[in-house]
């Protein structure tokens, strides 16, 4: 476990070391050829400053919504088990067989839930599952209390607030254009520095690496803070996803439950 901690936490770096290399490369060559025309000066490092600054209100922005999707898979969790708990009641005192078949059902959709977040479930699908519970309530009207298909219907709307959510959170990236200008920004930089004159050469060296190995993984550490419902990208994906923990454990209680009633 700690291993895949570990490879985890590096992962980023790890990503952003092949540029350094180049770069590295890159500086060599152009001190060795002579082609190092550019001085460093205070409008240089003004530039480092103001794109600092632009990469720090990107994180800012895309921090709120990571830590809002944090929440969401142990929220939607909790609503399917509440909804699970009330089909459960229902059936305890019924023995009503509507009650175990909506309880399979919402085993059934959390299963399915989980396969929407890695996209193998369409969204338009996943929420005419979820509008499909209607009829389930349909028939349990005249088995319980209407405070109980309230509180039902209650965490329905619930789930679908927090499905909405994602699918919202997962499909629009923040600031597009933020992203743009913070590439672009980088990438200048980076250019600058393989072309400026700095002595001692090893210091330039030192400088140089640090700097881009800063500003590029910065670069990819917010699109990877930008889509915390990554699951689907697979090796593609690189680090911060919010975990699917809750409703996978969730997924397992409520078989059991369908085990004890069996």
């Amino acid at each position: 476990m700690s291993k895949i901690h570990l490879h985890s936490r590096w992962k980023l770096a790890i990503k952003t070391i092949p540029f350094i290399l180049v770069i590295i490369f890159l500086k060599f060559i152009s001190h060795y050829l002579g082609y190092e025309f550019l001085t460093l000066n205070s409008l240089f490092t003004a530039i480092i400053s103001a794109n600092v600054f632009l990469i720090g209100f990107l994180i800012s922005g895309v921090l709120v919504d990571y830590k809002e999707s944090e929440k969401l898979p142990g929220d939607l969790a909790s609503s399917l088990e509440t909804m699970a708990d009330e089909a459960l009641i229902i059936h305890k005192n019924k023995k009503s067989i509507e009650a175990k078949n909506l309880l399979m059902k919402l085993s059934t959709f959390n299963k399915t839930l989980i396969d929407w977040f890695y996209k193998k479930e369409k969204t338009d699908v996943l929420m005419v599952k979820l509008r499909s519970f209607n009829d389930d309530f349909l028939l349990l009207e005249n088995q319980t209390q209407a405070n109980f298909i309230v509180r039902l219907k209650q965490e329905q709307n619930s789930v679908r607030k927090m499905i909405t959510r994602i699918h919202t959170i997962r499909e629009t990236s923040f600031l597009g254009t933020g992203y743009a200008i913070a590439e672009i920004i980088t990438f200048v930089l980076v250019t600058g520095l393989v072309f400026i004159k700095m002595d001692p050469f090893y210091e330039s060296i030192f400088f140089v690496s640090f700097v881009s190995f800063i500003l590029i993984y910065m670069i990819y550490f917010i699109k990877d803070l930008d889509n915390p419902f990554g699951y689907y990208e697979g090796e593609n994906n690189l680090v911060e996803e919010v975990s699917l923990k809750p409703l996978l454990d969730s997924k397992k209680r409520m078989d059991e439950c369908l085990n004890s009633i069996q």
